[in-house]
């Protein structure tokens, strides 16, 4: 098991320790086997996406969707084929990603639509598949914050998938029209009864500063995972919140600009 408190060292005693005297621990959606009946459950979506959200969070074998999909019973984990294939490069095969998220026993796998397409009839009654419609191409140079759609809710409905998800760069120059896209695409998922996830990532070189990386500030990751929950995410990925102040930093580079602006003029 990991060492906690080793991992936290001077820090552990107060924050292992902290009791909080601002919130009250009842007003808080905590995880647990009980979430997907105290949250999920209420929400519009058709059954679907809940089923999917019991499948992942819950830690249960998969209901029957339309196309029967029997997840591996596990620990609710999702494996992502780019992430397998760099350090095995047997992992480069057609769907060998597929089998080894089925035999590790995950409950779900996430690929692109691509990787979905030339397998989907040998393991869509094995695994669940969740298709990421848009990815950051990565090629152009140099590179640039933002994201490409590569799949319609549409195809990859037909082909039996699950739930979609996407990635949304917060704070990039190109945020808003991804957030407007990826709202909408989520929108049309649930109306089937897809499961939404979304990757909230933080983007942006302001972020950096004099050494300082707030791209994990807690208020910054925060307003992100707003964002994405505003669009309608049943499911949110954000990284590990490190830090705070994002904020205030913001706020001072924004007063900096305008004083610029305003001794320009």
């Amino acid at each position: 098991m990991t060492d906690i408190i080793q991992l936290l060292g001077d820090e552990a005693e107060s924050l292992l320790g902290h009791t909080c005297t601002t919130i009250a621990q009842d007003a808080l959606h905590l995880p647990g086997p009980d979430y997907v009946d105290r949250v999920v459950a209420s929400k519009d979506a058709a059954h679907r996406g809940a089923a999917l959200d019991a499948d992942t969070v819950q830690h249960r074998p998969s209901r029957q969707y339309r196309v029967p999909v029997a997840a591996a019973g596990g620990p609710g984990r999702v494996t992502l084929g780019r992430r397998l294939v760099c350090p095995q490069p047997d992992l480069l095969r057609p769907g060998e990603h597929l089998r080894t998220g089925h035999r590790g026993g995950c409950n779900a796998v996430a690929s692109a639509v691509g990787v979905v397409h030339a397998v989907v009839r040998k393991y869509a009654h094995r695994i669940p598949f969740l298709v990421k419609i848009n990815h950051n191409e990565i090629l152009s140079y140099p590179n640039f914050h933002d994201q490409t759609r590569f799949a319609s809710v549409d195809q990859v409905f037909e082909m039996g998938v699950v739930a979609v998800g996407a990635t949304v760069y917060c704070g990039s120059q190109e945020s808003r029209r991804q957030i407007q896209e990826i709202g909408e695409a989520f929108e049309y998922a649930h109306e089937p009864g897809m499961a939404t996830v979304l990757w909230a990532y933080l983007r942006n070189s302001a972020f950096k500063h004099e050494g300082t990386d707030y791209h994990t500030a807690a208020d910054l990751t925060g307003q992100a995972n707003h964002l994405a929950a505003t669009i309608g995410a049943d499911i949110i990925k954000q990284k590990q919140a490190a830090g705070n102040e994002g904020v205030e930093l913001l706020n001072a580079i924004q007063d900096v600009y305008l004083s610029d602006a305003v001794t320009i003029a």
